[in-house]
């Protein structure tokens, strides 16, 4: 009986350093989920597409951040997406850092694009998911009703983005009553069509300059601060945004693979 307890209480104390010396994990804190939805042009002449971005926000302890993952596995409608619009993300990164006045060391942000195309790419649709991050870091809603289509530069500018008048009419096709878009967009090429098929659509253009601005209308804060307007609309110079380009399908075969199944026709390739 002296040789069992010896054994019990020799075994609780190696336990018990064993728990000691072992690090503890490092566990997620605060972690927030945010979806914004982005627009898509197709470069095949139909309607453009919304995509959804699903965007969580964690502080991690002891991270050499911020640490940017995407998820890009297919299932649940997931996409894969290409270096130009990672590159959008890292840039939506660095001007919500920018703006809160944090390096975000200790920030981890995972992406996932929810979209009707197996890849896309471009950096168009970084100025909404700047938005997104700074919701998800704030731990604010946005609004339901309106979309943001502009790229993001690092210093938190809302630049221009093409393929206007085929956004808004994807805006319209998913009940969006207004789009924000960069103050610089009267520059671009397609802004008289992009003037008319708003006013046609009824969808009003909210231009901004920053990140600020975008997200003051977004969660419905500042609004009557900034120029909500369908036309006649005072130029200042463009930038120069890239639109988000969707790849076609991978393929296999004959076969073409879809989120939803396999489908057997030729790849949409689509321009945001």
């Amino acid at each position: 009986m002296a040789k069992l307890r010896f054994f019990l209480v020799y075994l609780a104390l190696s336990l018990s350093l064993a728990f000691l010396w072992c690090p503890l994990p490092v566990a997620a804190q605060g972690s927030r989920v945010v979806s914004v939805p982005t627009l898509g042009v197709r470069t095949d002449g139909l309607p453009g597409v919304i995509n959804h971005v699903l965007i969580q926000f964690e502080r991690m302890a002891a991270q050499n951040g911020p640490v940017i993952e995407f998820n890009e596995i297919n299932l649940g409608g997931g996409s894969l997406v290409g270096e130009e619009w990672k590159d959008g993300v890292r840039h939506a990164v660095q001007a919500v850092a920018r703006l809160v006045g944090e390096d975000g060391h200790d920030w981890r942000i995972t992406l996932k694009n929810r979209a009707v195309t197996a890849v896309t790419d471009g950096r168009s649709s970084s100025g909404a998911i700047a938005v997104g991050i700074l919701a998800a870091y704030k731990g604010d809603a946005l609004r339901s009703d309106i979309a943001v289509s502009g790229v993001i530069t690092p210093d938190g500018r809302i630049d221009v983005v093409g393929g206007l008048p085929s956004k808004l009419e994807a805006a319209a096709g998913g009940q969006y009553r207004s789009l924000v878009i960069s103050r610089h967009q009267p520059y671009t090429s397609d802004w008289p069509q992009g003037e008319e098929a708003a006013a046609r659509l009824r969808v009003a253009l909210i231009q901004v300059r920053t990140l600020a601005e975008a997200y003051e209308t977004m969660t419905g804060a500042g609004a009557n601060a900034l120029s909500i307007l369908w036309a006649g609309l005072t130029p200042s110079p463009a930038g120069s945004g890239l639109g988000i380009r969707v790849r076609p399908r991978h393929r296999r075969g004959a076969v073409w693979f879809s989120p939803t199944g396999l489908i057997r026709s030729p790849p949409l390739w689509s321009r945001q």
